[in-house]
């Protein structure tokens, strides 16, 4: 129907005739002459109709907005004063001789206007609108070229592509599973996979060597910006490579995407322990654009009358940090209001602050309303720790490690944005040496990672000291964001088994849920390891979206729903009968 795309025609095309489909991206009449901006997804072609053809104008003056047309003219250059170098088409325009109307529109509900904001709520319901809009059309575009170099590359280097189930067995991986009901076998259920992981395993024990897959996984859990109920992920595993192997083949794919895409060099991929990581910065995903650092002050705060300080300064398992701003003084008290705000959702009681108006008038030369509590000695040694300067403002945070951690964490990199003190560029980042496992709120043992994660240590030492057991697990970490995480994997029953006895998991539930596991390690299960990156959050980040949404065709709300297909939605009682499910009367709404 067409001989070219729109966005494909420039001066070469010039006394050409063509024929172009597409959208009406926008309709003009000047005076006699209608001017249609005709888009397909390779661009815009303006096309102009005048009187002498009497049929077309017609039909022209009766085009609105988002129409589909098929055009046929002839390519000229554009009169001089008319050139629009912004567009790739901006010097030639197309004289039309025959219009057809293949489809007629209704007013559309989003305007596809570059300037136009469009609620998330309307663009979701209409969807196929939206993603008509050129940015949306090249970020999927962009997406698909991606995942394209990443088969290649994955290709090239002995990686075999294999499709995992997509109905298997609920495992506990940290998640809430979704469950498909099984007719067949009443009163049961499958789950959604949350990964491919112990099907990637079994195929390292069954000899695949290199796997990989563009997986699609599910997760029933609480949404965020970059967080969806259905993802899509890079799954990689490798026999016979130990974890520097696996680290360096993961940098190279990752730098080549970017080279070829962005045109960007990520140069080296510095390492970073755990420890390291949440000390300095209280994230295990440190953005380090950022200068900024959390520094522990509990060795000056153990013995001030000052309770919020000296209380965790004496507690082995709470923190207290200053976190030095330069040039942050000038912060008002309604801002510094805000970020007190901030941090209490992360559990944090309050945020205590010094401004540094003068260094060198000591006391005199500080404002805080938390000075009176402290000793001047102990405040001339913290201001020559924090090698504080005048127009500097230091934040404190003080309370048990996990919300200093994550409240100081978040507030370093909400100021660093607010000020402008993020660097622009990329800044790529190993983080190792992860702790086995980590204590939940009810005393509980928890996988940091997932029970399947090896150790550095042999059986005996992890079930003599568990806590202090660090893990073969390796997170790639870009800008602040986790694009992948991994590890060398568990490849003998009785190492697993000590893991699960740790974890409170007994033999009898082992058997039951992993059974198919133990055996496949017990029949000579190679070494292996591998990786998982969140194919939609890099591309996410390598398009400058906010919102994984952005990157994702198809995606849910907050509340992991469709408003497009407006699903989940209810089943016929036929249905629920055959699946042997009886719904639970709601409670009325009050």
């Amino acid at each position: 129907m067409r001989s070219n795309y729109c966005g494909e025609l420039n001066e070469s095309f010039v006394d050409q005739e063509v024929q172009l489909c597409g959208w009406v991206h926008r309709r003009r009449d000047h005076g006699g002459v209608i001017f249609l901006d005709v888009r397909d997804r390779e661009g815009i072609s303006q096309v102009v109709f005048d009187p002498d053809t009497v049929e077309s104008f017609a039909m022209a003056e009766g085009v609105r907005n988002e129409f589909v047309v098929r055009v046929t003219g002839i390519v000229r250059l554009r009169p001089e004063g008319t050139i629009n170098n912004e567009m790739g088409t901006g010097k030639i325009e197309v004289l039309g001789k025959q219009l057809e109307i293949l489809n007629a529109a209704e007013t559309p509900p989003i305007h596809l206007d570059e300037h136009a904001e469009v609620g998330e709520d309307i663009r979701l319901r209409y969807r196929y609108i939206d993603l008509r809009r050129p940015e949306m059309a090249d970020r999927l575009r962009f997406r698909s070229k991606v995942t394209n170099t990443v088969r290649n590359f994955l290709d090239n280097n002995g990686y075999v592509d294999v499709e995992t189930p997509l109905l298997t067995k609920a495992t506990p991986e940290g998640a809430r599973d979704y469950l498909v009901p099984s007719r067949t076998h009443p009163n049961k259920f499958f789950a959604l996979p949350q990964s491919p992981q112990l099907f990637k395993q079994i195929l390292m024990a069954a000899g695949m060597d290199r796997y990989y897959q563009i997986a699609k996984c599910f997760r029933d859990e609480d949404l965020r910006a970059d967080r969806q109920p259905e993802f899509t992920q890079i799954d990689v595993e490798t026999s016979f490579m130990d974890e520097e192997q696996i680290m360096s083949v993961m940098e190279q794919l990752i730098s080549e995407v970017f080279k070829k895409h962005l045109d960007v060099d990520l140069g080296a991929f510095p390492r970073m322990s755990h420890e390291e990581a949440m000390h300095r910065f209280g994230s295990d995903k440190p953005d380090l654009r950022i200068d900024l650092e959390l520094i522990d002050i509990a060795d000056l705060m153990k013995d001030v009358e000052f309770k919020v300080f000296s209380g965790p300064a004496n507690d082995a398992d709470s923190r207290v940090v200053a976190l030095r701003v330069p040039q942050g003084a000038s912060i008002s008290r309604k801002v510094i209001d805000d970020y007190t705000k901030y941090v209490s959702i992360y559990g944090a009681k309050g945020l205590a602050w010094v401004k540094v108006n003068d260094i060198e008038a000591g006391l005199e030369g500080l404002q805080s309303p938390i000075l009176k509590f402290m000793p001047e000695d102990v405040v001339q040694a913290l201001m020559k720790k924090l090698d504080a300067q005048t127009g500097d403002i230091i934040f404190f945070g003080a309370d048990k490690a996990k919300v200093v951690n994550e409240a100081l964490g978040a507030l370093r990199i909400k100021i660093a944005e607010d000020l402008g003190q993020v660097r622009e560029g990329w800044a790529p980042l190993w983080v190792v040496d992860f702790p086995m496992f980590e204590t939940a709120s009810d005393g509980s043992m928890t996988s940091l990672h997932h029970p399947f994660t090896a150790p550095s240590c042999d059986a005996s030492e992890l079930k003599a000291d568990p806590l202090s057991a660090l893990s073969r697990a390796y997170d790639m970490v870009l800008n602040g964001t986790e694009l992948g995480g991994g590890s060398i994997r568990i490849n003998k029953p009785e190492m697993q088994r000590s893991v699960f006895e740790v974890l409170g998991i007994g033999d009898e539930e082992a058997r039951e849920k992993f059974g198919f596991l133990l055996d496949a390690l017990s029949f000579g299960c190679p070494p292996h390891g591998g990786i998982a990156f969140g194919l939609d959050r890099l591309i996410m980040l390598m398009t400058g979206a906010t919102s994984i949404r952005d990157v994702i065709a198809f995606p849910k709300t907050q509340s992991a729903a469709c408003p497009l297909t407006e699903a989940p939605g209810e089943v016929s009682a036929k249905q629920l009968r055959e699946l042997n499910i009886r719904l639970r009367e709601q409670p009325a709404a009050k």
